[in-house]
């Protein structure tokens, strides 16, 4: 798939076939995240795939139940978290680049899966102490975001997107790009 196609084609989805996500592709789309740039080359990020069921039941308890996410936890085969050091980053005139670097690592991650056929839908709305318990992440690190990974059982159609006159200006703010 062209790289332009693999963009418009990720949506995020909330229902999930039951199939199993082969190793191979897990593999390729944590390939891709670990290539993700980051703030100095640090890598600041780290993963963890999540199989069993019995895990992705305990995710689910760090998520509201009016979380429309958490059902699609638990359906999806596989859970991939994200996690970062942000002492394996920078912080530069009040910005946090961890966030930036996990940021961009899991991008990658979620356009690798809609290139391989899979669905994702990046979730941050957790209690993090709750998540940190279940996982048993270490206090250093920040758990960042998390999705479900799996077969879609779902199409959906492309949002709206906003025009070009409205989000890319010429060298003064306000004026056209002229592309």
């Amino acid at each position: 798939m062209e790289f332009i196609d693999v963009v418009k084609k990720r949506r995020s989805i909330r229902a999930y076939k039951p199939d199993p996500v082969e190793l191979e592709k897990i593999s390729a789309i944590l390939e891709a995240a670990r290539q993700a740039p980051s703030w100095k080359n640090l890598q600041c990020w780290r993963f963890m795939v999540i199989g069993s069921r019995e895990k992705r039941e305990a995710i689910t308890t760090a998520f509201s139940p009016q979380n429309p996410g958490a059902k699609a936890l638990v359906q999806a085969p596989v859970i991939i978290v994200l996690c970062a050091n942000p002492v394996e980053s920078e912080n530069w005139q009040n910005k946090d680049f961890y966030m930036l670097d996990a940021g961009l690592a899991m991008e990658h991650l979620v356009l690798a899966a809609t290139d391989q056929g899979l669905a994702t839908c990046w979730q941050g709305l957790y209690d993090e102490g709750k998540l940190r318990e279940v996982l048993g992440v270490p206090g250093e690190f920040r758990i960042v975001a998390l999705t479900p990974l799996g077969y879609p059982a779902q199409e959906r159609d492309p949002r709206p997107r906003k025009a070009m006159e409205q989000i890319a200006f010429g060298e003064q703010w306000g004026e056209p790009w002229k592309g």
